[in-house]
């Protein structure tokens, strides 16, 4: 069994690792304006970041399966030091694209450390994943915030950068004093590896369902995120990167409830839980469209934004944990890979919608990918019942 130890430690690994490919965002002004390049450019940097990460999801993570995960862990944590210490130094645009994208790949070690908790947890796995996950969630939203006030403080952004590749190193520390080693069940070849991850899809129609959901609600939590630096740097709001990092201390209020939303995926309808979210999801964007010059309308929107894709997230994953104890880091692998595939697409559609229609065409992007959503899981539910019908 799990000890509180190792999900704290668990949980303080997923954060500080999945935070290092959002510190660019709250800056993107501050980059863009000490390389004298425009909005669209620096605007590259989170999609260079998520595409690593996708790539580090499929290439990198599902070697869980075949090697051990505390070994595995140790040596992406290295990696990963090593890229962000490249990132507190360059000053080149083009080396900044390539450095973000190794920081994506190699920051997947929080997609080991959640199917490895999964499988230490036994039964109790919608509280242990919902913990873990709280710990990746915190992550990603406090790294706007501590972003933008170390790049105040410092007057420089790659302070950011630095001070994270010193938390990675910590990492290293609390996983080989604490995290044991774990046989692992797959003996077959690397490649065999890769495609047994595409046939996890094809083998559990629960699973793609969940994939193509969190897709699309991915995409509209990186969208959101990204452009709201874009929104809150301009008037009636006119704010620094410090302020516009406050904002992730807000959506951390929904990441605290993930380990309670986690308790309740054990127990209730699925089903029902995604749709009450969505619309949850669906309601903040409309505020933000319709009041999109009110600080009060947003502070609202950006929890229950949040809020929402958390209680559909930790839902999602509660279900796939239970398809194949053998298999954690395939299916986490073919998830989580079309998860951040929609986080880079959507950051790189809200950019493109920014720079060509501003914050009305933003809003209706986002309002679109949720009604898609929405769509997904009506027809999943349907389907479902039509083939136990059958």
């Amino acid at each position: 069994m799990i000890s509180p130890k190792q999900i704290y430690v668990m949980s303080a690994v997923a954060g500080i690792n999945v935070a290092t490919i959002y510190y660019n965002q709250p800056i993107l002004n501050t980059i863009a304006q000490d390389l004298h390049v425009s909005a669209l450019a620096v605007g590259n940097l989170p999609t260079f970041s998520q595409i690593g990460y996708g790539l580090g999801l499929f290439f990198v993570s599902p070697l869980g399966d075949k090697m051990d995960r505390k070994k595995l862990l140790l040596i992406s944590h290295l990696l990963l030091a090593l890229s962000l210490v490249g990132l507190s130094i360059v000053e080149n645009l083009y080396a900044l694209y390539a450095l973000s994208l190794l920081t994506g790949l190699f920051a997947v070690s929080a997609q080991i450390v959640i199917p490895m908790a999964a499988a230490m947890s036994g039964k109790d796995k919608g509280r242990v994943v919902g913990s873990i996950f709280s710990g990746l969630l915190t992550g990603i939203l406090l790294a706007r915030t501590l972003s933008g006030y170390v790049t105040e403080w410092f007057g420089n952004w790659h302070g950011i950068f630095a001070l994270s590749s010193v938390l990675v190193f910590a990492c290293m520390v609390g996983i080989a004093k604490t995290l044991p080693n774990i046989e692992p069940h797959f003996s077959q070849s690397y490649g065999s590896l890769l495609a047994s991850c595409v046939y996890q899809l094809k083998r559990f129609a629960l699973l793609r369902a969940n994939a193509l959901l969190i897709t699309v609600l991915f995409g509209v939590f990186c969208s959101f995120w990204t452009t709201l630096t874009f929104k809150l740097s301009l008037a009636p709001f006119n704010f620094n990167s410090d302020v516009i990092g406050l904002f992730g201390i807000l959506a951390v209020a929904g990441a605290l409830l993930a380990p309670y939303i986690g308790k309740v995926a054990d127990k209730i309808n699925p089903t029902f839980t995604k749709i009450l979210s969505i619309a949850m999801i669906v309601v903040s964007i409309i505020l933000m469209k319709v009041f999109e010059d009110s600080l009060a309308a947003f502070i609202i929107a950006t929890l229950l934004l949040d809020i929402g894709f958390q209680a559909v997230q930790i839902n999602n994953l509660a279900q796939i944990y239970t398809l194949d104890e053998k298999a954690h880091s395939r299916i986490n692998t073919a998830y989580m890979s079309s998860m951040f595939l929609g986080g880079a697409l959507g950051t790189a559609i809200g950019v493109y919608c920014w720079e060509h229609g501003g914050w009305a065409l933003v809003s209706l992007q986002l309002l679109s990918l949720s009604v898609i959503a929405l769509a997904i899981i009506f027809y999943s539910a349907l389907d479902s019942k039509r083939t136990k019908t059958l």
